[in-house]
């Protein structure tokens, strides 16, 4: 019976949830057999989902004390009875609520087991000098240590030796991001990297049950439903929406990780609150200049294409967008289009749609819920022409990528968005180059200091002596 026991705790070791979220995971994983809902209740740990601090209410979940988070619902008994708004798309919370949690294990210990990477890659001297910097600062638990990478620098690969070093103490670790293509990405390299240790993946499309393994890969939203868990806690696009601005998605970072346990973040494009806690020396940085396999930063080209929005909603085939996209899709490999607007988006797709209707042509954006099967169709080659919002700015990697980013002038197309979107091309060390054109209706400030910070990382990592050629070829 004790082996049994072991089990049903691990099951929530480390983990916060609702009475119905307990009561699921009850009956998911047959713990009827081992232990009835009654005992397991009464087993588990319990806090009010919502505190009340004489005027002040606070979310136990996801920590918001911002009053207009909260609802107040009708009771027969004539008590106050509120609900948070602020994390209601992971299940309601209330003021007579309960959240059930089991502490987890204390932090992993020092005596050292085998390596348990069985990835058999070899890292730059770049990459090694990136991965060293983190391991001599583990101990640093007051400060987070931020890996800033050139997109296409190969951070995943960095990181397997720093996962595995906590793993050989015993330790945990979960990777998130606040990108679900993110995750998705990263899942199978990982597991590929660690093959003898299950991966467990959570994000809200997610059909996969929450199981225990050393290794989770999660959204920052999933978060929320983990207290005092992992050892190491890696946050892969730190910068990206929502996690930038979201306060409740800190608050279940922080509270995910041990009280001894390590912070690790990753991004191309720090944003000014991490480049902020730099300055004053709350986090610690490590900067890759330069891509794994030597080759400069693909630069733009700029491309001016007048009223581009006209022309589509006219379908002019006159117009030097049309022209352009002519020339853009004659180029071998995958071509990827960004535009700022969906509406735009579908209305392009059906023109290029109706005129090739030959061509392997797909479009993508966050409420697609075909969304992931048609990026796995560009994998496979099924697909060489996407058009896509910013969705794909972040976390995909295709070999011999081209970007065309139509209407780069827009407001929605920020310094760091067109960083991210300009870092699709050129990943491959078999394509290490492509074509990458800013077509615009005017040049704006971001398109200017996006051309200016990409240009600036060649010149660094070419004084550095990082790069094979300093050309875009």
């Amino acid at each position: 019976m004790k082996g049994v026991f072991v089990v049903w705790r691990h099951l929530f070791k480390g983990r916060i949830l609702t009475y119905h979220e307990v009561e699921l995971c009850w009956y998911e994983n047959h713990l009827i057999k081992e232990i009835s809902l009654t005992e397991l209740f009464s087993s588990l740990k319990k806090v009010k989902g919502i505190l009340m601090k004489k005027k002040e209410k606070v979310c136990v979940r996801c920590g918001t004390q911002d009053p207009e988070h909260f609802v107040q619902l009708p009771d027969d008994k004539g008590e106050k009875n509120f609900y948070c708004v602020n994390c209601i798309q992971l299940g309601r919370v209330t003021t007579f609520q309960f959240l059930y949690y089991l502490d987890e294990d204390k932090r992993a210990g020092n005596q050292r087991s085998p390596s348990l990477m069985t990835w058999r890659g070899v890292l730059s001297s770049e990459q090694k000098r990136a991965c060293q910097e983190v391991l001599d600062q583990m101990a640093d638990i007051q400060r987070p240590h931020l890996i800033h990478a050139v997109t296409g620098a190969g951070k995943t690969e960095i990181i397997f030796p720093i996962i595995d070093a906590c793993l050989q103490r015993g330790g945990r670790v979960c990777i998130a991001s606040p990108r679900v293509d993110v995750c998705l990405e990263l899942a199978p390299r990982i597991q590929k990297a660690f093959k003898t240790i299950p991966v467990c993946v959570l994000h809200g499309q997610s059909k996969e049950k929450y199981f225990r393994t050393e290794i989770t890969i999660a959204t920052t939203h999933q978060l929320l439903r983990f207290q005092s868990a992992f050892d190491l806690m890696v946050i892969d696009e730190v910068d990206a929406f929502p996690y930038k601005d979201d306060k409740s998605l800190h608050f279940a970072v922080s509270r995910a990780v041990k009280e001894r346990g390590k912070l690790l973040f990753l991004t191309a494009t720090p944003d000014k609150t991490l480049e902020e806690a730099i300055k004053n020396g709350k986090i610690i940085r490590t900067t890759l200049p330069a891509r794994f396999h030597g080759y400069p930063l693909p630069e733009p080209t700029l491309y001016w294409i007048g009223n581009w929005r006209k022309a589509i909603i006219e379908r002019n085939i006159k117009s030097r967008l049309w022209q352009l996209i002519k020339m853009f899709k004659r180029l071998p490999g995958i071509k990827l289009i960004f535009l700022p607007d969906i509406s735009l988006l579908k209305k392009l797709f059906l023109w290029m749609d109706h005129r090739y209707p030959n061509d392997k042509i797909a479009s993508v954006y966050s409420t697609d819920p075909e969304r992931h099967y048609k990026i796995s169709q560009v994998r496979k080659g099924s697909i060489d022409i996407i058009i896509s919002t910013t969705i794909l700015e972040r976390g995909v990697t295709f070999e011999n990528c081209h970007v065309l980013i139509i209407g780069a002038e827009d407001n929605y197309f920020k310094k760091s968005v067109l960083i991210q979107m300009s870092g699709r091309v050129g990943r491959s060390k078999n394509f290490p180059c492509g074509k990458l054109i800013y077509a615009h209706y005017g040049i704006s400030i971001s398109m200017r200091q996006a051309n200016k910070e990409i240009r600036n990382l060649n010149k660094m990592a070419d004084r550095m002596g990082l790069l094979r050629r300093f050309s875009n070829g």
